[in-house]
């Protein structure tokens, strides 16, 4: 199994290149570490933290630069089980935070402090999804 916690170049350079000027939704799907993997010298390196822990450490860092640029969460879920797709995949939770606008997602993404706190999240996390989409009708139907 690939596990993914960053984005590939290619990945990246094809959501800079698509509109920056609407509001998008952006999926997360988190399979956390039983236990935090902090880089040598690190301020948290070895302090046995688990994954969850290391990511809750990442949103309260984060969330203040996340709050700033317009970001908010529009869902969040705790993972329970797999109805279609492969039987040995699981995550631990899920959310779909919303920006103004990619504009946005990049601002918080260059913050310095947000910089510092994402150390957290590559630490916490043995496997991820972040997906974009662009909102769209909630209601009753498909």
């Amino acid at each position: 199994m690939t596990n993914y916690i960053d984005p590939s170049r290619a990945n990246f350079d094809a959501f800079k290149a698509l509109p920056r000027d609407e509001p998008i939704h952006m999926l997360n799907l988190l399979l956390y570490r039983d236990e935090a993997e902090y880089p040598d010298g690190h301020e948290h390196h070895g302090n046995g933290w688990t994954g969850r822990r290391a990511y809750e450490e990442y949103g309260k860092n984060s969330g203040p630069i996340f709050r700033r640029v317009g970001g908010s969460i529009v869902w969040r879920g705790a993972f329970q089980t797999m109805v279609t797709g492969p039987d040995d995949r699981r995550w631990h939770d899920g959310f779909v935070a919303q920006y103004p606008n990619s504009g946005a997602f990049f601002e918080m993404i260059k913050d310095p402090d947000y910089q510092k706190a994402v150390v957290n999240r590559t630490a916490a996390l043995l496997d991820s999804r972040l997906v974009r989409f662009a909102p769209g009708e909630a209601g009753e139907g498909f």
